[in-house]
C-alpha cells in the first residue's frame, strides 16, 4: 500500500518508528537531571551514528543495484561509506555537544545526497518524500541533545 505522498506505507511506518528513540532521548536530555541527561545524550549520539551508517548502507545498495548490469560507480561507492565514517567520528568526540551537532549536519548532508540520487534515477522518486520529514525531526532532536549537553 502507498500513502498519499507516494511513500510505501511500510517504509513510512518503519521510518516513523525509527524516530521514537530520537524523540524520547532528546526529550529526556532536555528535562532530566544531569546523570540521566548524560546517559540520554550518549545514547542519542550512539543511535544517531548507527542510523547514519544505515543510511550510507542504503546508498551503497542503491549504487550496487544501479551497477548490476555493469560496474558500480566508484565515486558513489566512496560517498556511500562516508556516513559510517562520520558516525564513527561523532562517537569519538570527547564533547557530546560536538558529536550530536556533527551528526545533525551529517544527516542533512546525506539527505542532500539522497535527493540528488533520486533525481538521477538511482533512488525511487518517493525516497526524498520519506527522508525529508524524518531528517528534519532527527536533526532537530540532535540539536536539542547538543544544546542539552552544554547545560
Amino acid at each position: 500500500m502507498v500513502t498519499a505522498s507516494g511513500v510505501p506505507r511500510g517504509a513510512g511506518v518503519l521510518g516513523a518508528l525509527g524516530l521514537l528513540p530520537f524523540v524520547g532521548l532528546a526529550a529526556t536530555a532536555a528535562v532530566a537531571d544531569a546523570s540521566l541527561r548524560e546517559t540520554a545524550i550518549t545514547a542519542i549520539v550512539a543511535y544517531g551514528a548507527v542510523i547514519l551508517s544505515f543510511l550510507g548502507g542504503i546508498q551503497w545498495g542503491l549504487t550496487v543495484h544501479q551497477g548490476a548490469a555493469h560496474k558500480p560507480d566508484a565515486g558513489l561507492l566512496w560517498i556511500s561509506v562516508t556516513p559510517s565514517l562520520a558516525g564513527w567520528l561523532a562517537l569519538l568526540q570527547p564533547s557530546r555537544t560536538v558529536g550530536a551537532a556533527l551528526l545533525a549536519v551529517c544527516f542533512a548532508a546525506v539527505l542532500v545526497i539522497d535527493v540528488w540520487l533520486s533525481r538521477r534515477g538511482c533512488a525511487p522518486a518517493w525516497y526524498p518524500r520519506l527522508r525529508m520529514p524524518l531528517t528534519i525531526v532527527v536533526a532537530t532532536c540532535l540539536v536539542v541533545a547538543a544544546l542539552a549537553a552544554g547545560l
